[in-house]
């Protein structure tokens, strides 16, 4: 599913392959659902992290 994805991906990224709104990937990274980190003000997954998040579901 996500092999042709980056290894890094923004918050907007990651609102386009889980077909979210901003606020909620927001919360999800915000809230430590999704392993994320800062680079100065904005969000960066790891695609590993988003695949942990989406097997944690299935």
């Amino acid at each position: 599913m996500l092999n042709n994805t980056k290894e890094i991906l923004t918050l907007k990224e990651l609102q386009e392959l889980l077909h979210i709104g901003k606020n909620t990937a927001l919360r999800l990274v915000q809230s430590g659902e999704i392993d994320a980190f800062r680079v100065g003000n904005q969000w960066r997954v790891l695609r590993e992290s988003l695949i942990r998040y989406i097997n944690r579901y299935l």
